[in-house]
């Protein structure tokens, strides 16, 4: 499992820390909004169950991350009512969240097909 803290970096839960890339989180989050409306707590979850336990984000990553990326516009909030009947703010997706995710989702599958393509290169082929 990958835990991710609030400087956006991730460890092992063996101990090993490696760092994220800048942005990764914001892209896991616009992700799990854009697959339905969810609360703070319900964004944790949904990020361990679709990387099937293999990312868990911590509270304090969250929130911050929350608030920049509905300051930047790409989520909206409304007050409602969670599973446990307490009140709580639910997060959606935005026509720009959609956009910016798409784009960020196109820069990330780029970039792993570069680094993928330098991690196959053989010395014969230099």
């Amino acid at each position: 499992m990958i835990l991710l803290d609030r400087r956006g970096k991730k460890g092992l839960v063996m101990g090993r820390h490696l760092e994220l890339l800048q942005g990764t989180l914001d892209m896991l989050i616009l992700k799990a909004v854009s697959l339905g409306p969810l609360h703070g707590y319900g964004i944790l979850l949904r990020i361990q169950q679709i990387s099937r336990q293999r990312l868990e984000i911590q509270q304090g990553s969250l929130y911050p991350a929350l608030y920049r990326l509905q300051h930047q516009g790409w989520i909206a909030s409304d007050w409602g009512e969670s599973e446990n009947k307490r009140k709580a703010k639910f997060y959606r997706l935005t026509a720009a969240g959609k956009r910016q995710l798409q784009k960020e989702a196109e820069n990330w599958d780029s970039m792993a097909d570069v680094i993928g393509g330098i991690l196959r290169t053989l010395p014969e082929e230099l």
